[in-house]
């Protein structure tokens, strides 16, 4: 081997083991996700707890999206139908076949990123709640009573957790020409989601938006954990389109076909 070429590879070798190398990766990763949350949130949260002016929106969207959506009944059970895939259970039903299919390939490090995400998400969304304690808005004719505390929304939250998290996982199974427009759909479920939850007039703009924020930012965390995770164990950075494990495009595949 020529020196030059030798002198680069003994650069890469030392930078992958190097701990300072990678506890300043670990450190920019986590300052990125700190201030994803941080920012947007911390003003939805400081307009929430403070009744700010973003308050006043608030209540506006709420009365417009009831007035418009009263008298489309049609549209309105449509709604229904869409924000349970949101709930406990409709959310919990694809993260148990999620789980299944990762047990049937093999791939348990993949399980153990689903698992961490969607449950860590749930957690974290049960605390913001009651930490801050924030009444739902009420209706004397309501389309559909929900229960619980309103910021954040859970559904806009563990929306963009889990199906963000199943899009990360199961990625690397759609074929290269088909996930752009896979994460394009998956985004516009989400967003739809957390748009029944206004039409239906169970939770404010900014409960929708904080959850969608505070979601995105947990799903960015345990993405760069399990990637320092894969790096750490001598695998090259994959691109965000190519999913979390793209060697376990095969394995996927196998276990989605696998006979019961």
């Amino acid at each position: 081997m020529d020196r030059p070429a030798y002198s680069s590879l003994r650069s890469v070798v030392r930078r992958r083991l190097d701990p300072d190398a990678r506890f300043g990766l670990r450190a920019t990763l986590a300052l990125v996700a700190l201030l994803l949350v941080a920012v947007p949130f911390g003003v939805l949260l400081v307009q929430v707890r403070r009744d700010g002016v973003l308050l006043d929106l608030d209540r506006s969207v709420a009365t417009g999206l009831h007035g418009w959506l009263r008298g489309r009944e049609t549209l309105a059970v449509l709604f229904e139908i869409v924000t349970a895939i949101g709930t406990f259970a409709g959310l919990g039903t694809l993260v148990i076949i999620g789980a299944v299919i990762l047990l049937r390939s093999g791939r348990r490090r993949l399980l153990v990123f689903l698992l961490t995400a969607t449950i860590g998400g749930w957690v974290l969304n049960n605390g913001v709640k009651l930490a801050v304690g924030r009444q739902r808005p009420t209706f004397d004719d309501p389309f559909t009573i929900a229960r619980g505390l309103s910021f954040p929304s859970g559904h806009a939250m563990s929306s963009t957790v889990v199906l963000g998290a199943l899009l990360m996982v199961f990625l690397p199974a759609v074929r290269a020409s088909r996930r752009t427009p896979t994460v394009v759909a998956v985004t516009g479920l989400v967003l739809l989601i957390g748009f029944t939850r206004l039409a239906l007039g169970v939770h404010y703009l900014t409960d929708v938006v904080a959850g969608f924020v505070l979601g995105a930012a947990w799903l960015t965390v345990c993405v760069a954990i399990f990637s320092l995770w894969r790096i750490d164990r001598g695998r090259r950075p994959v691109d965000p389109l190519e999913g979390l494990e793209p060697e376990a495009s095969r394995d996927l595949r196998g276990a989605v076909r696998k006979p019961v």
